[in-house]
């Protein structure tokens, strides 16, 4: 009888801290919803904010707590303000594996946001609890295809367009304009740089003999590219894309100008998206010598890259145009470039799929919401964001970079945008006739 009363007594005071949660406004299916209260939904990001990898890469994050206290001041999500928890993992592996694991057990937060890095959200999805605690996964900064796999990783969602649709529309380009150029390419040796690998191949892109050079994750930081683009010029390579983080680039450029890029050598550069943004590469070179920042400025002018959003330098876009205004007034003392822009467009996307999953969310009903509706939130991306299959955007446009740095599309006018799949079965590209949403009133999504 004692048990029993006991049983009763402890049914009794959980009733009653049931109608606690109702009455205060708390969701009362709270057990999915960890990180969510009355007042805050908290979510979470790593990211190298330190570390070779990190030139451009840790304005990221930054940029989209920017954004939210942005989106604070204007009421939040249904009156709920987003709190950013960001982790340095350095573009480490095993930093990111404790990282996330600090993020969801320890500040349990609702959701990941933006994680950085092919190798190290491998590391993260396969050693910490995102999959079977159900953490949505939200917008991966990577390309790398292996992560638009539901049955594998039913909450991850990428953000970029898959290394295979980069390396796919990037081989187009070079067929039809430089049909009869030899090509080289230089890869960071990892998941990235092979998942780019298996595109070029599905296109029936081919390498010139000695035109297929590889430097190890970081390496460039200590060892320098000169032995692979001393090996790229020497195999006569006309054409040279480099496939690469940033800081490689940065290295790639510099290295090229001083084996007389400009003068006795002058391949066409392709870079791909993910290490392209100038203002970073620019700025790498300068922190060595104002002769190496002219060098690299001068290896860059008149190279190609791709790219899924505007031009960081548009200013006449809409969705630039109000970025900046936030960047300036939230994101005090950061330069705006394309990485400010990635971070900003990756927040907006988050606060709708937020909006998306109802005013009580879960984190079940937060990946369902992005599935079901994410390919209809307004983005300043150029192609649709196919959530509906954990894929991110699904084109790129090309463009070339002028004697300042500043890049727009090659023809002129507003960019052709390319689209096509991951599939490593064919090279189709067609052109997209995909019509980008407005830019919400004030730059703040209603998802109405």
């Amino acid at each position: 009888m004692i048990r029993a009363l006991k049983n009763r007594v402890r049914v009794g005071a959980a009733l009653i801290a049931l109608a606690g949660l109702v009455s205060s406004g708390v969701p009362a299916q709270a057990a999915d919803a960890p990180g969510v209260t009355k007042d805050t939904i908290t979510l979470g990001m790593t990211s190298a904010q330190s570390g070779a990898a990190s030139p451009g890469y840790n304005k990221v994050g930054p940029a989209m707590k920017a954004y939210f206290d942005y989106i604070n001041e204007k009421g939040g999500v249904y009156g709920r303000k987003i709190v950013l928890k960001l982790e340095d993992d350095k573009y480490v592996p095993t930093n990111a594996v404790n990282k996330v694991n600090k993020l969801i057990l320890r500040d349990k937060v609702f959701a990941l946001v933006g994680n950085l890095g092919t190798a190290t959200h491998t590391a993260a999805l396969k050693k910490t609890p995102i999959i079977k605690n159900g953490v949505p996964d939200l917008f991966v900064n990577t390309g790398y295809s292996g992560f638009a796999n539901p049955k594998k990783y039913p909450t991850t969602f990428m953000y970029l367009p898959s290394y295979i649709m980069e390396a796919k529309v990037m081989a187009k380009y070079i067929k039809d304009k430089f049909p009869s150029k030899k090509v080289g390419i230089l890869y960071q040796d990892d998941d990235f740089g092979k998942d780019g690998l298996a595109g070029f191949k599905a296109a029936g892109l081919t390498f010139v003999a000695g035109g297929t050079q590889k430097y190890a994750s970081l390496s460039q930081a200590t060892v320098g590219l000169t032995t692979q683009m001393t090996a790229l010029k020497t195999s006569g390579a006309e054409v040279i894309i480099i496939f690469g983080v940033t800081s490689a680039t940065a290295v790639a450029l510099r290295t090229a100008a001083a084996l007389g890029y400009g003068t006795t050598w002058g391949p066409q550069f392709i870079m791909g998206s993910v290490g392209a943004d100038p203002t970073t590469l620019l700025t790498l070179a300068g922190a060595t010598t104002a002769e190496a920042r002219a060098a690299t400025l001068r290896s860059l002018t008149g190279a190609l890259s791709l790219s899924f959003l505007p031009a960081a330098s548009d200013t006449e876009d809409e969705y630039v145009k109000k970025f900046i205004e936030i960047n300036t007034a939230y994101n005090k003392g950061v330069a705006w470039d394309n990485n400010v822009l990635v971070g900003m467009n990756q927040a907006m996307l988050v606060v709708q799929a937020l909006r998306a999953a109802g005013q009580n969310p879960t984190r079940a009903s937060l990946v369902a919401a992005l599935k079901s509706k994410g390919g209809t939130f307004a983005s300043a991306g150029y192609s649709k964001l196919d959530s509906a299959n954990n894929v991110g955007y699904t084109g790129y446009w090309v463009g070339n970079y002028n004697s300042t740095g500043a890049i727009a599309p090659v023809d002129g006018g507003k960019p052709v945008v390319y689209t096509t799949d991951s599939s490593t079965a064919n090279g189709d590209v067609a052109t997209s006739t995909f019509v980008r949403p407005a830019m919400p009133a004030d730059g703040v999504p209603t998802n109405s």
